[in-house]
């Protein structure tokens, strides 16, 4: 049941298909200590590629990142753009979509991270939405983001340039500019992204899905709640999450995940998810479970 964490190609490179996303640090905010020994404790059990934004926690997981990894680490640090801080809001985000707000807000990475590339940086356009959605001069031609980020490329100031949350026809228009990576929600229990993940095989891009374990949100449907993934769980003598995680794995070669947590056991927990095979009826049972439509404002 158990096996070596496996790899997959990245960005002209071979990485951990577990990365960690630095979304949830920010509940570690007032006890940064021990956020830090988190991310360090990450690189121990073999984290070596990040996921983050400026806008997290208001710049505290981009300085947390810059505070716990070593150049010697070799973590590739992938971080998004499309949306700014939007403190006191009711949603802590607005959309940030026009052309010298993306390429501001890859200067506030840079600054926030403290390096001079960001190997990656993720678009997120809204194109799926509901939730958040550009209106007004934020509904800005996906040419013209593609023409500020392909710039900041050529300037060097990013590495390779990927998506979230968007269309297989969004994709395709984009395809020209060279995308490493997509970002957007899947699951075992939200699989509206199927046609979206067999594209990104099929074109050797990253498929990274947030909310892997489902909704975030009260109400959205989680893998969790699973009768199916429970038995299965129970069968192998693991949580249903670590399930969860692995049934991503086993769902195409491209899957890259960056599961978020501030508990270091979760972080363990998350980690060995790459060690678990199933056998044809396992996998057969959490196939068979019922995909519902996941909405969710941003992952």
């Amino acid at each position: 049941m158990t096996m070596s964490t496996p790899t997959a190609a990245f960005v002209g490179r071979t990485v951990s298909r577990i990365g960690y996303g630095a979304a949830q640090l920010d509940r570690l905010s007032d006890r940064r200590a021990e956020a830090v020994a988190l991310l360090r404790r990450a690189v121990e059990l073999g984290v070596d590629h990040v996921d983050t934004a400026e806008f997290y926690g208001f710049g505290f997981a981009n300085d947390v990142i810059r505070e716990a990894l070593r150049p010697e680490d070799g973590v590739l640090v992938a971080t998004k753009v499309g949306a700014a801080p939007n403190p006191g809001g009711r949603i802590p985000l607005r959309i940030a979509q026009r052309p010298e707000q993306l390429r501001a807000a890859v200067e506030e990475n840079l600054r926030g991270l403290g390096v001079d590339r960001l190997a990656v940086v993720n678009l997120r356009r809204l194109d799926t939405g509901p939730g958040m959605c550009p209106e007004g001069d934020q509904v800005v031609d996906l040419d013209d983001q593609l023409a500020v980020l392909t710039e900041l490329r050529d300037e060097g100031k990013i590495g390779a340039i990927g998506l979230s949350c968007v269309t297989p026809d969004v994709l395709r228009r984009a395809l020209p500019a060279g995308i490493a990576c997509v970002q957007n929600a899947y699951s075992l229990v939200s699989r509206d992204g199927e046609d979206m993940l067999r594209l990104c095989l099929d074109e050797g891009i990253a498929w990274v899905p947030f909310f892997p374990l489902g909704g975030a949100f009260p109400g959205l449907p989680k893998v969790t709640g699973e009768p199916a993934v429970h038995a299965v769980a129970e069968s192998m003598g693991v949580t249903a999450s670590r399930v969860g995680l692995a049934w991503l794995l086993h769902r195409a070669p491209n899957v890259l995940l960056i599961p978020g947590t501030a508990d270091p056991a979760h972080l363990e927990a998350n980690m060995a998810a790459g060690g678990i095979t199933f056998d044809a009826a396992a996998l057969a049972a959490l196939d068979a479970v019922e995909s519902r439509s996941s909405d969710v404002l941003l992952g």
